[in-house]
């Protein structure tokens, strides 16, 4: 998606992976970026720490950027030692592709509900977007943080996409079998719709919220639906 305010095209995505879980677990998978080492918290305990230091590390990234961000001003918002920070992390690297992860996950997850309610594949991504756009409000910070992945971490930044297109093809192929949708090429379908949700999320998650969720994405649902062609949108 069209350069630095790209970080919220996983509006698409679906799963169940819960969000602190996907930020290690997915580090050890087999989509693990390089350096990433398996610390999986085994105990209630040390997950509820690892959450605080997700938390407090997407709040840090989020207001100061990754380079003015340090680990001690992580560990003072979570409220943890430094020590307890290497636990879970080697370096402030390894925090922010977790990060990345876990914040995708998040979005999948909070959305998810959404899509799978939804009666059909037009009805879907209409969910999927109100809800998305839902969450932005709430966790601005994902916008900054996934921009900065491009240079801090080029492959989960790649990854971050690729992944959100392919499961965002995977639906609109299951609801053309369905016969909800007619998807001439999904690949390019799926990487519009992302970009689509995208800007949406900048313009009335970030920027502003002067429209509420379900009236943008009724808009962007009938944009869909009927294109461009003989005035049908309204």
């Amino acid at each position: 998606m069209a350069g630095r305010r790209s970080g919220a095209a996983t509006v698409a995505a679906a799963g169940t992976a819960s969000a602190a879980g996907g930020a290690q677990a997915g580090a050890a998978g087999t989509d693990a970026a390089p350096g990433v080492t398996d610390k999986t918290p085994r105990t209630a305990r040390g997950r509820k720490t690892l959450r605080a230091i997700l938390d407090a590390a997407a709040a840090e990234f989020g207001a100061r950027g990754f380079h003015d961000t340090g680990i001690t001003h992580i560990t003072q918002r979570a409220g943890v030692a430094l020590g307890t920070f290497y636990t879970y992390f080697n370096s402030k690297e390894e925090v922010f592709r977790a990060l990345v992860r876990d914040m995708s996950a998040q979005v999948r997850d909070h959305v998810a509900p959404a899509i799978a309610a939804a009666p059909d594949g037009l009805a879907a991504e209409r969910a999927g977007l109100a809800s998305f756009l839902g969450f932005v409000r709430a966790h601005k910070e994902i916008y900054r943080i996934i921009d900065e992945a491009e240079f801090v971490d080029p492959d989960s930044y790649r990854a971050h996409y690729r992944n959100t297109a392919d499961r965002i093809a995977a639906r609109l192929g299951e609801a053309e079998r369905r016969g909800d949708l007619r998807v001439p090429d999904a690949e390019v379908v799926a990487w519009a719709i992302m970009g689509m949700n995208v800007f949406l999320g900048l313009r009335f998650g970030v920027l502003g919220a002067d429209r509420t969720p379900e009236d943008v994405a009724a808009t962007a649902n009938a944009l869909l639906a009927h294109g461009l062609v003989g005035g049908q949108m309204g």
